[in-house]
Parts: structure tokens; sequence; C-alpha cells
């Protein structure tokens, strides 16, 4: 009785071992009730499901499966003793729901096992396309290739000439400029007088000047220059000065005074230029060189004393100067009134007082001599100021067969006059600026039309204008 009594607890002993050690550890439930899980390879039928689950199974769903299994197992076997059999067939049945009804909850398990701490992400190369059915194609980024060896070597040095006149003066010191142009050192002094408001410049003395041959090699027959030192503030030229003419000496000691009327504020934003000139009463004046000296970099109310080395000019010769001349016609009256205001930067003619300016102007009809007025001569400078005004009769059916004759010249007590420049405004003109200062004259009557105008030399007026040989 007793061997019959242990025969079924016997037998569920080793169905439970059995059932142990065939069960997946993927299954969290085996360890618990492995007698209601019978291991049994996944059919073709289950369906595979794919898509991201939660990071763990939800709890409903395992317990709510277990529940329905085992609870009413537990139940009738705590009411009464079922027979073997019967047990049997239902352990049967019940591992055949549980197969079905724990498909979902083991597919469910082995995806959590086998899921990764992070979503798997596809790694693809990102595609843009525009709005469309054609996509647009990305392409990759290039490194830039370097040269070959051998590419700078295929510059041509002919298309790229050295000038030396264009090199960096200003990252040369004294003695370095000394060295390359040869052309003299020039002695100087600046300072500010803030309570008069002007700029004083002493020119002191000149050293070692290069010879007249540096700059005119027509005066090979003279040994020595005749220098003198013109100065003006750039970058307009205002006020220009200039000190008198030393005779035949390549070491000039000038020791003369200057003063620019200015403000501060101005005088810091303006460049004093100092042109050292060799004068030459035949023919142009020559530069023998220049010193720029920026008056923002320097102290000007302290003052000081200067050593500068003479580097070369963009124009070998001094121009011959401007002039100011404002111009209006009366039709009803007849009249050709001639305003002449002023000139500057005009060329010296004396060696000693500088120059004594005066201009001449010429009204010439056709290639006829009309009538010939001239201003007042202004002593001692190069800037003069005139503001004289003539009026010359001209009918209106002559006036476009008039030209006007201007006409510098530097006063001369023991000889003739010095010639100085000379333009020609009017029918036969000697450039585009005379022409379009004619032209603004006829279109604008009654209107005075003011111009500076450049001097020209005699034998360029004289090639270019019929009127400038009418003159003397």
């Amino acid at each position: 009785m007793a061997y019959t009594q242990l025969e079924p607890i016997n037998e569920g002993v080793l169905a439970r071992l059995t059932d142990c050690l065939l069960c997946r550890k993927s299954c969290r439930s085996c360890l618990l009730w492995c007698w209601e899980c019978i291991y049994c390879p996944t059919s073709d039928e289950e369906v595979e499901i794919l898509g991201p689950f939660p990071a763990q199974t939800p709890s409903w769903l395992v317990d709510e499966c277990v529940d329905e299994v085992i609870n009413p197992a537990v139940q009738q076997a705590d009411a009464m003793p079922i027979p073997q059999d019967t047990i049997s067939n239902r352990r049967r049945s019940s591992s055949e729901m549980s197969r079905s009804t724990f498909s979902l909850v083991r597919q469910l398990s082995s995806l959590d096992a086998r899921r990764p701490s992070s979503p798997l992400v596809d790694l693809k190369p990102i595609e843009f396309w525009a709005m469309g059915p054609r996509k647009e194609v990305i392409q990759p980024l290039r490194r830039p290739q370097t040269p070959p060896d051998d590419y700078f070597r295929k510059l041509e040095p002919r298309l790229y000439p050295l000038d030396s006149s264009r090199d960096d003066v200003d990252l040369l010191t004294d003695d370095e400029i000394l060295l390359r142009y040869q052309l003299g050192m020039l002695h100087f002094s600046t300072q500010y007088d803030l309570i008069n408001g002007h700029l004083g410049v002493r020119v002191i003395e000149a050293r070692d000047l290069a010879p007249p041959l540096a700059c005119d090699s027509s005066r090979q027959d003279m040994a020595h220059s005749n220098p003198y030192v013109k100065m003006s503030l750039l970058p307009d030229h205002k006020n220009s000065r200039q000190t008198g003419v030393k005779r035949k000496t390549q070491n000039p000691v000038f020791e003369e005074r200057f003063t620019f009327d200015l403000p501060f504020l101005e005088a810091q934003r303006r460049t004093l230029l100092l042109s050292v000139v060799d004068f030459d009463k035949f023919s142009r004046h020559c530069v023998i060189g220049k010193v720029a000296l920026r008056l923002n970099e320097v102290d000007l109310v302290k003052g000081g004393h200067w050593w500068k080395a003479l580097v070369p000019s963009s124009q070998n010769e001094v121009e011959l100067g401007e002039l100011l001349l404002s111009l209006n016609y009366l039709p009803s009256a007849g009249r050709l009134n001639v305003d002449i205001i002023r000139a500057k930067q005009l060329l010296q003619t004396d060696m000693c007082q500088g120059s004594d300016p005066f201009v001449k102007v010429q009204l010439v009809t056709g290639l006829k001599l009309v009538k010939t007025k001239k201003t007042s001569c202004m002593k001692g400078t190069i800037d003069p100021f005139y503001n004289e005004s003539f009026s010359f009769r001209v009918p209106n059916e002559d006036l476009n067969e008039v030209s006007l004759v201007f006409t510098v010249y530097g006063h001369n007590m023991k000889s003739s006059n010095d010639f100085v420049g000379r333009i020609v405004i009017g029918q036969f003109s000697t450039g585009p600026p005379e022409t379009s200062h004619w032209r603004r004259l006829l279109t604008s009557q009654r209107t005075p039309v003011e111009q500076w105008h450049s001097l020209r030399s005699r034998a360029e007026c004289d090639r270019v204008s019929p009127a400038s040989l009418e003159v003397t």
C-alpha cells in the first residue's frame, strides 16, 4: 500500500527534474512552475514579433497568463483528491494550452534578453533630395591638392618686373637710404606754437647733395648745383613755402624759418613735404630729392631736429604752378568777364628774393591780338592772391572765335620779366581742362565758372595753340 502511494510521488519528481533539464533559461517562470512548462520547439506557425519593446516584459501580461493556468489547478488540489489518470490527462491538456498561451511570453522574454541597452539604429548615409522624384547627389568634401614642386618655377619673371622706385622706404633706415640713393641729407626742425596756433619749420642745412648730372643729363658741364628747399603740407600742398637759392654748392646752409597757420588737430593730420630743388634760370628746375615727415608721428609741441636722407621724387622736374580762374559771359551786354583769383606753387624765378609774380591776360580773336591786361605784382611769394577782375568786349557772334591767353611772369628789375608758365582757353585751347572750362562757359552764360589750371611751358603752348604764337 505504501509502495502504491509513493509511486505517483516518484513519477512526479522525475517529471519535474526532466522538465527542469529541458526548459529554456529564457523563460523566467521555469524554475517555479516547470511541471506546467513543457519544452517544445517553436513551430513555424508562430509569428516573430518585431519592434521597439519596453525594457522589461509587462508584469500584467505574465501574471495574467500564469494565473489562468496555475490557479485553477491549485484550487482543485486543495479542495479534493484527484485520481492519477485525471492528473495526467489534465497535465497533457494543460501542457497543450500552456504551449499556445506562453508562446507570446517566451517570444517577449527571448527578445527582452537579446535586447541591447540602447535602441538599434540602422546607420546608413543620409541622403538629401529636393521635393521631387529625382534625388540630388551630395558631393563629398575634397581636400585641396598641394601644388607640385615645380609650380612656382613656371612663373615668368619678365611679367613681374621689380621697380626700385616702389620700394617701401619706410622700412629702411637713413643710412640704408643714403647708401642706396646717395642723394644727400637734409637738416630741419619742427615745433608747434600752441599760443599763436601755427606750425614752425626751420630749414637749417643740407649735406652731400647729388650733382646736377643726377637729375638732368643736359647739365653735364656744371660741377655744382644751385639748391633751394620747397616745402608744403600734404595732401593739398597748402601754404607752400621755399627758401632762397644757394649758388654753386652741394652743402648749402639755409637757416630760414617758416610758419604755417593752421589748428593743432589739422596739423596732426598733415604730412610735411620738403623738396630740395636745383635752380636753373634757363630751363625747368630739377628735383634732387625729397623728405616726407608725418606730423602725427612726432611730438609737435616739444619739437625736434631731424637729419633725413633724401629719396628720389616721382617727378624729376618741378611743376610750373597752378592758376585759379573764373569766367563769365553776359550776352545782353556783350561782355566777357575774367577773374584772376589766385595762384599756387609757382616756379621760383629769383635766386635771392623768391618770385614777384604777376599775370598777363590777352584777348585773341581768330589769330589777331586784340587786347592785353595784367594784374599787380605780388612781392616775394609763390602763392599770390590777386582777386582782380577784367572785362573784354566780345560780341555774341564772335564768341566762338575768341581765345584767352594767360601768362605768369616773375618780375625782374634788372632784365626782362622771367617766364613762369602759360595756358590758353577758348577756340585754340592748350588741353582738355582748358577746353572743358570754355564749354562750361558757353553752356552756362550769366553764371561765373571757376576752375584750376596747371601752367604749361612756352614751347608746349606754341606747339598746340596758334593763339600762343600771336602773343609775346
